[in-house]
């Protein structure tokens, strides 16, 4: 399979992300309600991606977002720092003392336990990266001067606001203009487009952007919602998967699609929060790869293990070109990360491809 990456010494950049980065705010195995003191992490749908791709996989990334310009945000900074990812294309914005013209955006996440799911409560509205509209960035600088193989976004940032889907499509145009491959997560969140059109919007959108795509990612609902593909007769628990309905889904969106170079959806069957069955699938050159079935997988927090998955998948693409190899990169890097805590990965390659070889869990002297 050829993605016609572009020359590596062309480009300053591996990988560019566009999206938001917020502040995680984790209370361990407590519940948020009842908190005294929480943990604080980095995270974004986008931007776990490119710091996957960094921070296990040793790559060159850089990540394209905004920050209100006061104490929280250099927090931001700082973090993203330890992480490895170059913060030079982020964009601050001057705000007053209690955030009226924007500010930085938090998450509060907690993990979930057995019978009980992990739960998310974001505070994000008016954050400074949803203002930005195309003109605030210098895409041409990014992708054509300073140069980046492979630009990751994502249907989360797009449904921040009506400009972020407006910055997110002309993101995409420009990397396209200078050869940069594209991926694209679906990642479909309801509550996110209420407010600026609901689900008719987010087709409208998620359907222009899916034309420039070269690499589409998502599950099941993300292809329902966001681009109207349905597994007729899955389980909605999620209690077992139709694998042959999967296939047949990826199938028809490259069909639709024949901009598409690679499909790929990740598999998971929810026992309990912390016992999920856990695999992929991945299209490429009119062929279907599955990963290793991780069954029984031990979660110890399962935000962020799609975008793991995602990373290990680019990381495969751009280092072997072979989809077989690709898929078990992103499922075997996306399990791992969901082992610890945090939206972001604390893997390194040489574990994953040892889990990818069916190395075990014994302990290593």
């Amino acid at each position: 399979m050829n993605l016609n990456l572009r020359p590596a010494n062309e480009c300053k950049y591996d990988a560019v992300s566009l999206g938001e980065v917020m502040l995680r705010l984790d209370p361990g195995e407590g519940r948020i309600r009842t908190a005294r003191e929480f943990r604080a992490w980095e995270g974004g749908g986008e931007y776990n991606v490119i710091r996957g791709l960094r921070k296990c996989f040793g790559m060159k990334t850089a990540v394209i977002t905004a920050f209100a310009d006061n104490e929280v945000g250099r927090l931001m900074d700082d973090l993203i720092c330890q992480g490895g990812v170059d913060t030079s294309l982020i964009k601050y914005v001057k705000t007053d003392g209690i955030g009226r013209i924007c500010r930085n955006g938090l998450n509060f996440v907690e993990r979930g336990y057995g019978i009980r799911g992990a739960l998310s409560c974001s505070d994000r509205a008016n954050t400074a990266i949803s203002k930005m509209t195309p003109e605030d960035f210098d895409f041409d600088y990014i992708f054509g001067e300073l140069g980046a193989r492979w630009l990751h976004t994502g249907g989360i940032y797009a449904a921040l606001s009506e400009q972020s889907s407006e910055t997110v499509i002309a993101a995409i145009k420009a990397a396209k203009k200078y050869g940069t491959v594209v991926s694209y997560d679906l990642n479909y969140r309801a509550s996110m487009w209420s407010a600026i059109g609901g689900l008719a919007k987010a087709q409208e959108v998620n359907k222009e952007v899916a034309k420039y795509v070269d690499v589409m990612i998502g599950n099941e609902e993300d292809f329902t919602a966001c681009l109207g593909f349905a597994i007729e007769g899955n389980d909605e628990n999620l209690k077992s998967l139709n694998i042959e309905g999967y296939k047949k889904m990826i199938n028809e969106a490259a069909k639709t699609y024949p901009n598409f170079k690679v499909v790929a959806t990740t598999l998971r069957t929810v026992k309990t929060a912390t016992v999920n069955d856990w695999g992929a699938l991945c299209w490429a050159d009119g062929e279907i790869y599955k990963s290793t079935d991780y069954k029984g997988l031990e979660i110890l927090d399962r935000v962020g293990g799609g975008d793991s998955f995602a990373s290990g998948l680019v990381y495969g693409l751009m280092t072997s070109g072979d989809p077989q190899a690709a898929v078990n990169y992103g499922a075997a890097h996306g399990a791992l990360a969901m082992t610890t805590p945090g939206d972001t990965t604390m893997a390194i390659k040489s574990e994953v491809e040892a889990i990818m070889s069916g190395g075990g869990a014994r302990v290593k002297r």
